[in-house]
């Protein structure tokens, strides 16, 4: 058993049941091909969270300095997870996703690039309409709707994929695909809330 497959199904025994997450969705992440889900920030477990309702293996990019930590350093890369320099546009690690696409693979990102301090959804960055674009993966918005409170229920709702094919035609901006990503994530917030 891999050490990822071994941890979701340990943190899937905790959290589960804690937060009584519900999942809506999930059939539309496709079951081949490259994945993008783009989802909202509101807590830290929000990535352990996405990787336990997904039904597909996730990739996320953590911010570096978690890789220099004595004992995440060793954990991280055996949990799909690769470094991103924070606050500068990393080269490699927008290689790395764009690979990770390419070869097929779910990479999980969070477009606002931070958490929200008030659960609102805030401003996107470019970097999700780049892989958007850049790849030809499918790009699914996701709503985790907290709060994150034990024994109240969270809701994880997996929207359709983005038709991109148009926004590729017209070659549409990154920041206004992402945009676009995060009216689809606002849209699922709204109707399950």
């Amino acid at each position: 058993m891999s050490l990822y497959s071994f941890a979701k199904g340990l943190v899937k025994s905790v959290l589960t049941p804690l937060y009584r997450i519900r999942i809506i969705g999930k059939e539309h992440i496709p079951e081949e091909g490259g994945v993008l889900i783009c989802a909202n920030h509101i807590d830290v477990l929000d990535p352990p969270v996405v990787g336990i309702t997904a039904t597909r293996p996730v990739s996320f990019m953590a911010k570096e300095e978690l890789f220099h930590a004595p004992v995440l350093k060793n954990i991280l890369p055996g949990l799909h997870a690769f470094p991103v320099k924070r606050g500068m546009g990393d080269r490699e690690a927008l290689r790395r996703g764009l690979n990770q696409l390419k070869e097929g693979h779910v990479v999980g990102l969070f477009p606002e690039g931070t958490r929200s301090k008030d659960g609102q959804l805030g401003q996107g960055l470019a970097g999700a309409g780049f892989f958007a674009l850049r790849s030809d993966a499918a790009v699914v918005p996701c709503a985790i709707i907290g709060p994150y409170k034990p024994f109240k229920r969270l809701k994880v709702v997996y929207g359709k994929p983005i038709e991109m094919g148009p926004l590729k035609e017209r070659k549409a901006s990154a920041a206004e695909v992402t945009e676009i990503i995060m009216a689809e994530i606002k849209s699922l917030i709204d109707n399950h809330r």
